[in-house]
């Protein structure tokens, strides 16, 4: 059996520059040395031909319009493992060397020698290579050390495997479920799997604060733009630079707020209250809301636009009720954690207290389960943790009838039609989009029909 043969991938060198016959002799060059070439004729073809995936750019500083420099600066934007080499003459000298703090693999002065050129793009392919495998290993220890959270139920599942695929990337994700579901869980977890993971993950819940107060702490201000505005401010899409804002509750913006948070995610910069120069902000935005949002647009208390910016990548959370099968999971978790911090041997769950667990509803969701674990944690003196530990309402709890008990003997259709759409809206907590989606009807039919209830005795 013969041996395994690896082709390793010849590397590819973008040629930048705006004379033609240059472009020529180099492509010649590099070529019989057994590079790939791609060329570009100007810097603003160049920043086309990044979309190539160059191993090393190679560009002359002077160009018109578009210069070397904007090359790098677009390169080192996007391709942050793309070595570039700047060639330069005697005149742009000092720009080169400016450019080499900037970010600059190296830069070359004309006239050079093929044997000059050749060994500097040479260590250019080198380091891009070390650095390509040092990013990809980062990413590698970064989801083993990232705490998956817990859970092993589909639905559960299904969010967590769209978290991991759009983690690496910088696209704005929101984050949809019932509060105490987990979601700025899920958010840290992104972040955690991010290349943003060294830098900042800061939170915020935009339902808690008053309007003035909460576009200070986001977008900051400047001294004496309102009372007490005794000095600057940072706002933490600033103060988050290069890391990660989650949005709690973003549902709950006022329509002001809604316009200035538009402005940042389409412009990627933010305006201090007060100031009226802009400033260029880097930060990863996850959202999260328990609302439904599509019937606050068409209620006209959330904007669309900023729906659809908001929602590039959407993640459902489900309910703890729609996930039983994983509180036998969590309670464990959740009490090894509290034994860890208490510095004692976990407590353990009767069966009884386990059973009553997975039937109870958890309005609360996982938060609710958390608490009260901690609670019987509190109150139980030995190993194991009886139900009457449990807190009253979850061992003590009653039926939801679907219909009332003054209704009619036999219903109606009018009537039972209602108590089967009430009962769809409580288990999907009141997001009537994924209601409408299991009634098998159009939102739109789903909320004339509310409308009638609401309208009727």
């Amino acid at each position: 059996m013969g041996e395994m043969v690896v082709t390793k991938t010849r590397p590819r060198i973008l040629i930048v520059d705006d004379e033609e016959s240059i472009v020529e002799t180099l492509t010649v060059l590099l070529k019989r040395e057994g590079y790939d070439v791609i060329t570009a004729l100007s810097g603003s073809e160049a920043l086309e031909r990044l979309s190539d995936s160059p191993s090393v750019v190679l560009t002359d500083i002077r160009m018109p319009k578009v210069s070397g420099i904007d090359v790098l600066a677009e390169a080192r934007s996007n391709l942050p493992d793309v070595p570039v080499v700047l060639m330069t003459a005697q005149a742009s000298l000092q720009s080169a060397i400016q450019a080499v703090n900037q970010g600059a693999f190296y830069y070359i002065q004309k006239p050079f020698t093929n044997d000059e050129l050749l060994a500097i793009l040479q260590k250019a392919v080198d380091f891009g290579e070390v650095k390509s495998e040092n990013r990809t290993l980062k990413s590698a220890i970064r989801r083993q050390a990232a705490a998956r959270p817990i859970g092993k139920c589909r639905n559960f599942l299904e969010a967590l495997q769209v978290a991991e695929t759009v983690a690496s990337t910088d696209s704005t994700v929101l984050v949809q479920g019932e509060s105490g579901t987990g979601k700025e869980v899920l958010a840290r977890y992104i972040h955690q799997l991010s290349n943003r993971s060294e830098n900042s993950f800061l939170s915020i819940n935009c339902g808690a604060l008053p309007e003035s107060l909460l576009e200070s702490e986001l977008f900051g201000h400047v001294r004496g733009s309102f009372t007490g505005a005794v000095k600057d401010k940072q706002g933490l899409f600033l103060a988050a630079g290069g890391g990660t804002l989650f949005l709690d509750e973003v549902g709950e913006m006022v329509p002001a707020t809604q316009i200035r948070l538009l402005h940042v995610l389409q412009q990627h910069e933010v305006i201090p209250v007060g100031a009226t120069e802009p400033v260029k902000v880097d930060v990863r935005i996850v959202a999260a809301t328990n609302a439904d949002l599509e019937e606050a647009i068409r209620l006209g208390n959330f904007r669309s636009d900023l729906f659809y910016r908001l929602n590039v990548i959407a993640i459902h959370m489900p309910p703890l009720r729609e996930r039983r099968d994983d509180i036998p999971l969590l309670a464990e978790g959740f009490l090894e954690r509290l034994a860890h911090s208490r510095e004692t041997e976990p407590k353990r769950l009767s069966e009884e207290t386990l059973q009553a667990l997975i039937e109870y509803d958890w309005p609360g969701n996982v938060r609710e389960l958390e608490n009260a674990l901690e609670r019987a944690v509190a109150m139980v003196q030995g190993e194991v943790i009886s139900r009457d530990a449990l807190p009253k309402h979850v061992i003590e709890r009653e039926p939801t009838p679907l219909i009332s008990a003054k209704q009619a003997a036999n219903p109606t259709l009018e009537v039972i039609e209602r108590a089967y759409i009430e009962w769809v809206l409580q288990a999907e907590g009141g997001n009537k989009t994924r209601a409408a989606e299991i009634l098998g009807i159009d939102p739109s039919t789903l909320y004339r029909k509310l409308a009638r209830f609401e309208s009727e005795p």
